[in-house]
């Protein structure tokens, strides 16, 4: 099989062409890569080879604020989580509510679905 990537690592963007294999092996999931061109830097490697077995993204959202001068925070996570848990992480977050005043830094879940990722508070929100 081949797949077209446009890398996100740095600003160059390149346009990765990947040459892989799925395994036929009775458990094997992971691809093989048989070979990866276009990349100006080796961080398109590794961001390829990434997104073939083991993509995964940061999530930027927010959350309610009760008796704040806004009505939401920003929150993000501190690390990526596994692409197909974002929708189980997403339902975490949509149940919190903080009370106002919020500080930016302030941890709002730790360890997130044991995920290893925490949920952070990005902006302050003062009390009315």
């Amino acid at each position: 099989m081949t797949r077209e990537f446009t890398c996100i690592v740095c600003p160059n963007g390149c346009r990765i062409a990947v040459e892989y294999e799925i395994p036929a092996a009775a458990g094997a999931s992971a691809p093989v890569i048989r070979s990866i061109s276009g990349n100006l830097c080796p961080r398109g490697i590794e961001y390829v080879t990434q997104e073939l077995t083991d993509p995964r993204r940061t999530i930027a959202t927010s959350v309610l604020v009760e008796g704040g001068e806004l009505p939401l925070a920003s929150v993000r996570l501190t690390a990526p989580i596994p692409r197909d848990r974002i929708f189980d992480a997403m339902a975490v977050i949509r149940t919190l509510t903080v009370q106002a005043p919020v500080t930016a830094g302030t941890i709002l879940v730790h360890d997130l679905l044991g995920l290893g990722t925490d949920v952070l508070v990005t902006r302050d929100v003062p009390a009315r």
